[in-house]
């Protein structure tokens, strides 16, 4: 690893967890360091105790241009946008822009293995992970999925292997790449901070560019948005499908896993043996099991790790069995894809639990599945009133399509918060109902993040006497 910050002026915008990685890993290198944030001191006790006895300086309340002055290089954390006002501005005084995912993959001396996409790269990105770890492998995960991997790059050898998420956020300013990347899926998200569909779009192309000799390019080969990145692929091109098998990557037949590359054929598991719920997470075994194989993991290990893993917090999670009852934690569904996903995941009756801040994302296509998917639905959050349109619409869309005789939707029920919507959902069941916590909107209406709102919805859960 080599860095030259010593003496250097840098500015981290953000207190966030990738902020206060960038203040204490660029101070530990001897950097000058400013952090500035638009919220006050109050609000980031947390962030502050993480730079406490550090010689940081922190500006806080707002981004003045004289952070600018003398500063060598302007670090963003994932909330801040690349088009912010200071960012521009240093763009204009030709400072240049980065962020700790740049910073780490400029550092890193393993192969890493980077993986984005609109849904499912968390699950994808720990699963990749366990198939490298039962290899005996020594391995990292970090990224977008919880953990700057600024932390422990100085720890990381070349032998290594690093399993990295990377968000459209991270993404849009990054002239880094991986070694290993995969674009899983893309569709509609984030479009309240991307603004059009061709940007978010963009931002995630980003992980194709500026690829290394020898590097390996993983798409999705049935999604659509995934599959137009084909001309980006720089070096080889490998593939996974649920709908067909595919010439070199990972594809189910006959309910069979198998990874396919020029030399043969090799059978991983049956689909039936999967610890993961739902269509979507085989989709995500395909993808993990493609992205182990290009490292040069043994199929062995990879069959052993897909068998097993049974899922990320917060992800169609198991909560509580109660009652004759099961309850799901899908917090992770900000968006109406994701929500959709969980939604195809079950056969049995639903009780859906949907609200929170919506994204400025299409709804229409997620209001008729729900329809047609869950027989009672609890609205919550900022998105109550608007999602309760769409269902509307969808319903009468229904009628008149001759699409009723699938409407399953019996009752929608509007509250205010998380705590009435479990309260109303405990009263609707009946036995052998799953209850789908699987909002489809942002948490940020009343949670600092989906986490804390999958955590405060499973206390709700196990706190119940009394069920239907």
């Amino acid at each position: 690893m080599t860095a030259c910050f010593s003496g250097k002026r840098v500015v981290v915008l953000g207190l966030a967890r990738q902020g206060t990685a960038l203040a204490r890993f660029l101070a530990r290198q001897g950097a000058e360091v400013v952090v500035s944030d638009l919220r006050d001191a109050e609000q980031l006790q947390e962030g502050l105790e993480q730079v406490a006895g550090l010689t940081v300086e922190t500006v806080l309340g707002g981004h003045p241009d004289t952070l600018l002055d003398a500063a060598d290089i302007l670090f963003l954390s994932g909330g801040v946008p690349a088009d912010a006002p200071i960012a521009r501005k240093a763009v204009d005084r030709g400072i240049p822009l980065s962020n700790d995912s740049q910073l780490f993959l400029e550092l890193c001396p393993a192969t890493v293995i980077g993986i984005t996409g609109s849904a499912g790269k968390t699950t994808t990105t720990a699963l990749t992970g366990e198939m490298c770890l039962a290899a005996g492998r020594k391995t990292w995960v970090g990224g977008n999925i919880g953990r700057s991997m600024l932390l422990d790059v100085e720890d990381i050898r070349p032998a290594d292997l690093v399993i990295l998420e990377l968000s459209s956020f991270q993404l849009e300013i990054m002239t880094a790449s991986t070694s290993i990347a995969a674009i899983l899926n893309v569709t509609p998200n984030h479009l309240d901070r991307h603004k059009t569909m061709a940007a978010y779009t963009a931002a995630k192309a980003r992980i194709l560019q500026f690829r290394p000799a020898g590097s390996v390019g993983l798409l999705g080969w049935d999604d659509p948005g995934s599959r137009a990145m084909r001309p980006q692929v720089r070096g080889r091109l490998r593939t996974f499908s649920l709908e067909g098998e595919v010439p070199d990557g990972a594809y189910a037949s006959s309910d069979v896993i198998t990874l396919r590359d020029p030399e043969g054929e090799r059978q991983v598991c049956r689909v039936d043996q999967l610890s993961l719920l739902g269509r979507h997470n085989v989709l995500n075994v395909l993808a993990a099991a493609a992205l182990a194989d290009s490292a040069g993991i043994p199929t062995d290990a990879i069959a052993e790790a897909a068998c097993t893993f049974s899922g990320v917090e917060h992800r169609l999670q198991l909560a509580r069995e109660f009652g004759g009852v099961r309850w799901y934690d899908d917090s992770i569904a900000t968006a109406p894809e994701r929500m959709m996903a969980a939604l195809r995941s079950f056969d049995e009756p639903i009780v859906l639990l949907a609200g929170g801040r919506d994204k400025d994302l299409p709804w229409e296509e997620a209001a008729l599945l729900i329809g047609e998917r869950a027989r009672e639905v609890v609205l919550f959050g900022e998105a109550a009133d608007l999602l309760r349109g769409h269902l509307d619409r969808a319903a009468a869309a229904a009628a008149a399509n001759s699409r009723s005789a699938g409407w399953r939707l019996e009752r929608i029920v509007q509250v205010s918060h998380v705590e009435q919507a479990v309260e109303a959902a405990a009263g609707l069941v009946r036995p052998g109902d799953v209850v789908l916590f699987s909002p489809g909107g942002t948490s940020f209406d009343a949670y600092q993040d989906f986490a804390e709102r999958g955590d405060h919805f499973q206390e709700l859960v196990r706190g119940l006497r009394k069920c239907g």
